[in-house]
């Protein structure tokens, strides 16, 4: 067989190498003279080029730590962005702590915040930029990886076709190996023989990938490529026929020899990733409510008293965590009525306020929610709490409601900004934002958080048609 190198994924990954290097040192060289010119020559105890010695070793081993994702298959931009913090945080930290052990540490703290953010944004730039330009380079049909098929079934049909269909994935099929002829597969794919033909073709052809759907009771067929595949450097992915009824990311466990499947592995299930969320919200919410809001209180309170006899603070039982009940503190932005915990806003609500009606449609009276965060009620960013009487409604009528409780609920949401905020008047609409708060639970990252953050913020500015 053929040996396997891709001097093409050589080439990118050292074309990603020396571009990171080239602006690590860049950004050093200019924020360094900058402060050298201005006021801080004098408490430099190193020269340049030492310091410059200093950052690139220590840029080594963080890259070895956190390698690059750009160029994987499917990487979303949030993992490429994810990788590049975890990489520049590394990279300072090691960075100052040999500089303190050395005790030549007479930078200012302030040009390392400078530089600490400047390289985190140039460097996602860069990468982000690469991933592009990988991913073009592959549409043209270079930095391919080949791959065959062992078997048929729907499953693998719907692989071919999910690999095929969008070139910047980068992947060649060969094409199919099975017994019979080949039915659901496009007319167009190479039928290479059987099941026995497979190990025969392997070695006299490059193969990077090996694709089996063959089923478990043909397991003296399937062992002997499995051992061919390990002892060649092929990957051997075995796709499991459960598409018919599950259509989702699984998660594989050993519960003592015997393997097992699980359809829920939800990010936040993790502790680090909980104390991560957890932290970020209670250190915004402390700081927001200790400077912004009491200004924000007196302002929104006074209109509030001003133009409506009632309570500043809307107080409502709502559905949280593990179906838990909490109260959720709104501004009242509605004239006190008895239909609160029963009736949704609606676009022409007689119950609103005119300036409640404003600070639906700016997100302002959801702002002492703040105050549910940090109490640990809530989180800045979850699926929305629901009144009590439509969790029960709804919990009834669309599958997979309860699944958003997994969660605690936030004061802005996934759903909330892509398009399902506000009324629900048909079912489907419900049903859609589910979908969305599902998916948010399914593939959280802080990243994404801070994402929502800036769309909610956005739609804020710009109003949004579905507030009211």
């Amino acid at each position: 067989m053929k040996e396997l190198i891709n001097e093409d994924a050589k080439l990118i990954r050292v074309i990603a190498i020396i571009g990171d290097f080239i602006i690590i040192n860049f950004i050093f060289i200019f924020i360094f003279l900058a402060f050298n010119n201005f006021q801080y020559n004098y408490l430099l105890s190193l020269t340049l080029q030492k310091y410059l010695t200093i950052l690139n070793l220590c840029y080594i081993p963080s890259i070895t730590t956190f390698k690059f994702v750009f160029h994987n298959r499917m990487v979303s931009p949030e993992r490429v962005v994810r990788g590049v913090i975890l990489t520049i945080t590394m990279l300072v930290l090691l960075f100052t702590a040999v500089l303190a052990l050395m005790r030549t540490n007479n930078l200012p703290s302030s040009f390392f915040i400078i530089y600490y953010l400047s390289s985190m944004a140039f460097i996602g730039i860069w990468r982000l930029a690469m991933r592009k330009i990988v991913k073009n380079y592959r549409k043209k049909g270079k930095n391919l990886r080949t791959a065959i098929i062992v078997g048929s079934n729907k499953n693998v049909v719907e692989l071919y076709y999910e690999v095929t269909n969008d070139f910047t994935f980068g992947y060649r099929i060969k094409g199919v190996f099975n017994d019979t002829p080949l039915i659901d597969f496009p007319s167009n794919t190479s039928h290479l023989g059987s099941v026995k033909d497979v190990i025969p073709y392997l070695m006299d052809n490059p193969v990077n990938e090996v694709y089996c759907c063959l089923p478990s009771i043909r397991q003296e067929e399937i062992l002997p490529i499995i051992n061919y595949c390990d002892n060649h450097l092929i990957r051997f992915y075995s796709v499991p026929n459960v598409r018919n009824y599950l259509r989702r990311k699984m998660k594989m466990e050993l519960i003592g020899d015997m393997p097992v499947l699980y359809i829920r592995d939800e990010p936040l299930q993790k502790p680090e990733n909980r104390l991560i969320k957890r932290s970020f919200d209670l250190v915004v919410s402390t700081l927001f409510l200790c400077t912004v809001y009491p200004f924000i209180y007196l302002i929104v309170g006074s209109i509030i008293k001003i133009t409506s006899p009632g309570p500043i603070y809307f107080k409502q039982e709502r559905s949280g965590k593990n179906g838990e009940t909490f109260k959720c503190i709104k501004f009242r932005s509605m004239h006190v009525n008895k239909d609160s915990d029963k009736m949704q806003a609606t676009k022409n609500d007689p119950r609103k306020t005119p300036f409640g009606d404003f600070m639906r449609k700016t997100n302002i009276d959801e702002l002492p929610q703040f105050i549910n965060v940090w109490k640990g009620d809530m989180s800045i960013v979850g699926p929305r709490p629901h009144m009590l009487k439509h969790t029960d409604e709804y919990s009834q009528l669309v599958n997979k409601y309860m699944v958003r409780h997994f969660v605690k609920p936030g004061i802005t949401g996934w759903a909330q900004v892509t398009g399902f905020r506000g009324e629900t008047k048909e079912l489907h609409q419900m049903e859609g934002r589910v979908k969305k708060d599902i998916w948010y639970i399914e593939n959280w990252s802080f990243l994404l958080d801070l994402r929502i953050m800036y769309k909610t913020i956005e739609n804020g500015f710009k109003g949004d048609k579905n507030a009211y």
